[in-house]
């Protein structure tokens, strides 16, 4: 699977906590490999054709949409603070 962030993603990712832009890039290493792993608790974004959500840590959570083969990481941040509102 290929990936693209886009400039949105890039902005909040730079503002993250060290531990947490870690677990991003662990996060990451696991969608390459096994896009419904269990530790990204993969789901699908209800009323948002080819959007996903995926799990960082216990409060944070990243989106992106599928196109084919492709993933585009679009957001990152704290789960509870809209990350869900596109």
């Amino acid at each position: 699977m290929k990936f693209a962030r886009t400039l949105n993603f890039v902005k909040k990712y730079k503002k993250l906590p060290l531990p947490i832009k870690k677990q991003i890039e662990k996060q990451i290493l696991f969608l390459e490999k096994d896009f419904f792993h269990p530790s990204l608790n993969t789901k699908k974004k209800s009323g948002f054709p080819d959007w996903w959500e995926f799990r960082v840590s216990k409060g944070y959570r990243m989106t992106g949409k599928k196109i084919g083969d492709e993933l585009i990481l679009h957001t990152v941040g704290i789960h509870d603070e809209g990350l869900g509102k596109m």
